[in-house]
């Protein structure tokens, strides 16, 4: 069977739809499959934070986002308790962008195709084999297709995950939440007394303008049913006259949803040729927002990696350095998720915990540490000793071409020089070079990765040929 191409990735939601865009950045030849064959019709709205507004600026993408979204301020992320967000913040992009979710497929999956990516939906993959070349990937309908590499971006019921036989560890639901827009038939000022005063008991209650005449409900479930089903216009009226005593006489729902707090994390991110990212690594409840960021950023973290691969260009141990890397990230994102699930129970204990943070959240930096956890622009990759801002992100930032991130669009390594006396050299072909003394850049010299992560700090050439070599592989020629 001919290899037509480089990497399927089976499903296209946010991340696989991202990990394509990456890969045909580097001419890589991408099939993406989605079982479903229409989009989703639930209109849920999700928020791009901070890091992943970062990576739309770092690729082009920011403009078509927020012609989109709602931009709305940072802040009162962590377990939604209403603290400003602290002063500062070292971003460009500082604040929550507000866009729903099909429309954030959409713009992704568009900007895929734009670059040469093949889409197919109603393909749902049914088993894999793979072999030292390639992978095997046989479709529900009985078709076979052959590609270099795999990637299971098909969410929390990975087929992709389960055939490989990756152990998906963690706590199944305990409670569920129902969440949807629907509209009300009581004024507004007898809703928001209503509001106030359950949630000085039960803070995982919400009812909430979402636009003229909608409100955003999101309300506590009595057990945990079947989340394939959406639940119904009388299950919301059911649970909120259970816990307000009234339903608000909502009607007219525009998309209707439940969620769980099962939070589990694959066992691992790779086995041979197979890989897997987004929902199918790894779930979590949806309080603080991270669970569509988190798998946009796998994918930014893995595309440029997978590609090397492909071009034959990788280290031995580049690809490797993606569950490196991101296994540990999603560990502290589920933790984050448990430690707000318990600071929002009902119960004395927990409220009394949040009580003390609330407390503890007037001390800025005590605000800006679980604000930057939240949105991912605290996270430093493990790339050895060396100064704090070693694997790191690089904020944007001014430079003598315009913006730092403007140089980033073709998804390369970067070398920003203030001395000028360095080069890339014969990796050239992989890292773009700025040669800029007026860059707004505390130290003399830094490689970043097609990512944007600080790679190496430094002044001496031949410490930078060994760091180009780390991470862009043998030189050319």
């Amino acid at each position: 069977m001919s290899l037509k191409f480089d990497v399927i990735i089976a499903g296209c939601g946010p991340a696989g739809a991202m990990l394509a865009a990456e890969l045909r950045l580097h001419d890589v030849r991408v099939l993406v499959l989605e079982k479903e064959t229409d989009p989703t019709s639930v209109v849920r709205i999700v928020g791009l934070h901070i890091r992943s507004l970062e990576l739309m600026a770092m690729r082009g993408l920011l403009d078509r986002v927020l012609e989109r979204g709602r931009r709305r301020p940072a802040g009162a992320y962590f377990a939604a308790i209403d603290k400003p967000a602290p002063t500062g913040l070292d971003s460009a992009y500082a604040y929550l962008l507000g866009i729903p979710q099909p429309v954030i497929v959409h713009l992704l999956e568009e900007r895929a195709i734009e670059l040469g990516a093949e889409v197919r939906r109603g393909c749902a993959v049914v088993d894999l084999f793979q072999d030292d070349d390639g992978v095997t990937v046989k479709l529900s309908d009985g078709e076979q297709l052959r590609a270099r590499y795999l990637v299971g971006c098909d969410g929390a019921r990975s087929t992709v995950r389960k055939l490989l036989g990756v152990g998906f560890p963690g706590e199944p639901s305990r409670t569920e939440t129902l969440m949807g827009e629907l509209e009300a038939g009581v004024p507004r000022e007898e809703i928001a007394a209503k509001v106030t005063e359950i949630r000085e008991t039960d803070k995982r209650f919400m009812f909430g303008p979402a636009g003229p005449g909608v409100y955003r409900v999101i309300v506590p479930a009595a057990g945990v049913g079947d989340r394939a089903e959406p639940p119904t216009l009388d299950d919301f009226r059911h649970q909120l006259r259970a816990l307000a005593g009234t339903d608000f006489g909502v009607h007219s729902p525009r998309w209707l949803s439940r969620f769980g707090d099962a939070t589990r994390l694959a066992d691992r991110y790779r086995v041979g040729r197979v890989l897997l990212a987004g929902d199918a690594a790894h779930i979590h409840p949806p309080i603080g927002g991270q669970g569509l960021n988190l798998g946009v950023q796998d994918a930014f973290n893995l595309g440029w990696k997978l590609a090397a691969q492909i071009r034959g260009w990788a280290p031995d141990t580049l690809l490797d350095t993606y569950q490196a890397e991101r296994h540990p990230v999603a560990a502290e994102v589920l933790d984050l998720t448990r430690a707000q699930t318990e600071l929002l129970s009902p119960g004395p204990g927990p409220r009394a915990v949040r009580r003390l943070l609330t407390d503890l959240m007037n001390f800025d930096d005590v605000n800006r540490y679980l604000l930057e956890k939240i949105t991912a622009i605290g996270i430093r990759y493990d790339l050895g000793e060396g100064p704090d801002l070693l694997g790191r992100r690089l904020p944007d930032t001014d430079v003598k071409q315009g913006r730092l991130y403007d140089l980033l669009h073709r998804g390369r390594g970067l070398l920003l020089d203030r001395t000028d006396l360095l080069t890339p050299g014969a990796w050239s072909d992989r890292v773009d070079h700025l040669a800029d003394p007026t860059a707004a850049l505390d130290v003399p010299c830094v490689l970043l990765r097609p990512d944007g992560h600080v790679a190496w700090i430094g002044t001496d050439q031949q410490d930078l040929d060994a760091h180009l070599a780390r991470w862009f592989g043998r030189p050319a020629g």
